[in-house]
């Protein structure tokens, strides 16, 4: 996960990732695996990009937490209008907040001309499913890193996966296998998505 955010331009998370994953969480390559934070810095400078990647996260009802680490930070919020007045009053000035949408949510179009216009290139999204969801039905997305973890988690009252609110039953969204790694017990999948953009 580091390398792949080394790459990146722009990590790409819905809200709702944000707090699941708690206010001292950070989405740089660093925070993942801290033991290679020359080597990231090193790469990123032959690869001309910032320092970091630029956090972009996507919300339409604006619920994020103002203490939140990553918000310090210079994120980049892209949400609603009615929600980028309150967000505006409420999230730390290092904060950008971008209404991209009048309605009631933000769209798969938007978010990418948003970020074409600033010119990211390379983004790397962490979901959550509901946002991962929307990028593979508009098919926004071209490759698929997935770790297949010998640890099983569940919950009594909710189900995990790595999509919701998007049906693929009926409209199979396929891949083709591009690298296997293995470290320990864990593998490390890379896939080219069908009917990428």
């Amino acid at each position: 996960m580091g390398l792949l955010r080394a790459f990146a331009d722009a990590v790409l998370v819905g809200a709702g990732t944000v707090r699941a994953e708690g206010l001292r969480a950070m989405w740089t390559p660093e925070f993942v695996f801290p033991v290679a934070t020359e080597a990231f810095a090193s790469l990123r400078q032959a690869l001309k990009r910032q320092k970091a990647p630029r956090l972009v996260i996507v919300t339409a009802r604006g619920e994020l937490d103002p203490a939140h680490r990553a918000l310090q930070e210079g994120a980049l919020v892209l949400t609603t209008t009615a929600a980028a007045s309150r967000l505006r009053k409420l999230l730390p000035r290092a904060t950008e907040i971008r209404a991209l949408s009048e309605g009631a949510r933000v769209s798969v179009d938007e978010i990418f001309a948003s970020l074409k216009a600033e010119g990211y290139r390379t983004i790397l999204t962490e979901g959550g499913p509901q946002l991962f969801g929307e990028l593979v039905a508009h098919h926004r997305v071209d490759e698929l890193f997935l770790t297949v973890s010998p640890r099983l988690i569940g919950h009594p009252a909710r189900s995990f996966g790595i999509i919701r609110g998007e049906d693929f039953v009926r409209t199979f969204k396929g891949g083709r296998l591009l690298s296997a790694r293995r470290a320990d017990s864990y593998l490390f999948l890379r896939y080219a998505l069908e009917d990428a953009a």
